[in-house]
């Protein structure tokens, strides 16, 4: 992964609320382990009509929308099936942002994972967002805020961990990889205190 310290990009907005894992990538979509190339399918069964057509007023169909890297999406996105895919189709479509009133804990986690950041703000300025489709935003991750082209400014949640990882563009293995040296430090420690003679009884008895 890339770091990420700040985004500034357009918005593209799902106003539905409980858009779950097969919602953002049908099960029969699932044959794959690569990450690539599941960005055709994301929102399929919305973006493609029954009889194959495409969908002109689905949001990701809209010609107005490319190029969009924050989805601003109804309450409690990414519920359902625990599904890694998930992440993967939407960061394969092209978003690095998810903003919602709620999202689903499972789904967050895949997310940060990945590299497709799940920002929660209070309902009203996510009702606000979605009211307002295409409208730019600065995602800075360093200072935890969201800003609006009007300036103003509102703060969200994020564990210490989970911003460490995103500002340097690591993943939770690629963390402790990082930590190699320290650990390795600590491991020779230990074998050095293994590897030390034990004293005789009687100086442990004469030293107590």
């Amino acid at each position: 992964m890339s770091p990420f310290t700040e985004l500034r990009s357009r918005t593209v907005v799902l106003r539905d609320r409980n858009i779950d894992t097969d919602r953002i990538i049908p099960a029969r979509f699932l044959t794959t382990t690569g990450r690539t190339g599941l960005g055709r399918h994301a929102f399929n069964d919305w973006r493609v009509r029954a009889d194959g057509s495409i969908d002109p007023s689905f949001a990701f169909n809209d010609p107005a929308n490319d190029g969009a890297r924050i989805l601003v999406a109804g309450r409690n996105f990414g519920c359902g099936s625990s599904r890694e895919h998930a992440a993967w189709a939407l960061v394969d479509l092209g978003l690095r942002v998810v903003i919602s009133a709620e999202i689903a804990d499972i789904f967050r986690s895949n997310a940060l994972k990945n590299g497709l950041f799940p920002v929660v703000l209070e309902e009203a300025v996510v009702d606000e967002l979605l009211d307002h489709p295409g409208i730019e935003l600065r995602v800075d991750v360093e200072q935890c805020r969201v800003t609006l082209p009007d300036s103003r400014s509102f703060a969200f949640p994020l564990d210490a961990f989970a911003r460490t990882c995103l500002l340097e563009g690591v993943d939770q293995l690629g963390y402790l990889l990082r930590q190699s040296p320290a650990i390795d430090h600590y491991e020779a420690s230990r074998q050095r205190l293994a590897d030390t003679p034990a004293l005789p009884q009687h100086e442990v008895r004469h030293a107590c």
